[in-house]
């Protein structure tokens, strides 16, 4: 009885989910500001690192997709790396990461990254127990070696229910267009749920950091989880508006007797949407 009245609780004080029209406006307004933020980086050669990490299915996608929809993709890039090859196995584990971070003007958003040790890589028997220790020992050194070099490192691991994953997960197999998100390693973490809370639990206490620490983000509400991570991040940037040089249109001069080549001398993409 005690279990279903702290339920209860729970969703009570739950807050109500952000309204659509209230999401779209201030998503409008903070991705103008992330824009202003991309400048600031690109002119002062700054370096800023944005790791998103969190249980399958958080959020973290998502996320980055609206934080990067409006940025300069030659300023802003993401990181998504696929699984090591047998020749990065063999090397320095944060070697592979290390050539995927930012050069002066740049910003990087990490989706998944070193962490990936400490969470999949130790959960599954990916890693031995042996390299997941050493993981523990070398990440704060060499977070710690980013942030004296002068890397912006950002930290934030997006925290989702059991039950909000589980519907998400159903989404996804239902959904054609979302199918491909959702692979068998995904749906083992459902059997593996606790050993997932214990592997980020230990990640928290050996890497939250005061030079880098973590930033928590519920994300049972997408809407609420990206709006409340990108104004943190903005927040926490020292970024200032950088004014944009003054452009304007020049007069088209005028014609010097060019023609257009006949329109059947070109082979046209069939006009679709005139079926619709």
């Amino acid at each position: 009885m005690a279990d279903k009245q702290t339920t209860k609780a729970t969703k009570a004080t739950k807050p109500a989910k952000v309204p659509r029209a209230v999401y779209e406006k201030e998503l409008l307004r903070l991705q103008t500001e992330l824009v202003k933020l991309q400048e600031w980086v690109r002119a002062t050669g700054a370096r800023l690192v944005v790791v998103f990490e969190g249980r399958d299915a958080a959020g973290k996608g998502g996320t980055i997709k609206r934080v990067s929809e409006h940025l300069n993709p030659r300023v802003a890039r993401i990181a998504a790396l696929p699984k090591p090859t047998e020749r990065e196995r063999t090397q320095w584990y944060f070697q592979r990461y290390v050539e995927h971070l930012p050069a002066a003007g740049e910003i990087v958003l990490f989706d998944r990254s070193w962490y990936n040790r400490a969470g999949v890589e130790h959960v599954m028997g990916f890693c031995t127990k042996e390299e997941y220790q050493l993981f523990l020992r070398q990440c704060p050194i060499f977070e710690r070696m980013l942030v004296e070099d002068g890397i912006l490192l950002r930290k934030y691991w997006f925290s989702v229910s059991d039950t909000e994953q589980q519907e998400r997960f159903r989404k996804r197999l239902e959904d054609p267009l979302r199918r491909w998100k959702l692979s068998p390693m995904d749906l083992e973490s459902i059997t593996r749920w606790e050993a997932y809370s214990r592997a980020k639990d230990e990640m928290l206490v050996h890497t939250d950091i005061t030079e880098a620490p973590w930033f928590v983000v519920e994300s049972d509400d997408k809407r609420r989880a990206r709006l409340n991570t990108i104004a943190h991040l903005l927040d926490s940037m020292p970024y200032q508006e950088i004014p944009p040089p003054v452009l304007e249109l020049p007069r088209r001069p005028p014609s010097t007797g060019y023609e257009r080549p006949p329109r059947d001398l070109q082979t046209y993409v069939p006009d679709h949407a005139a079926k619709l």
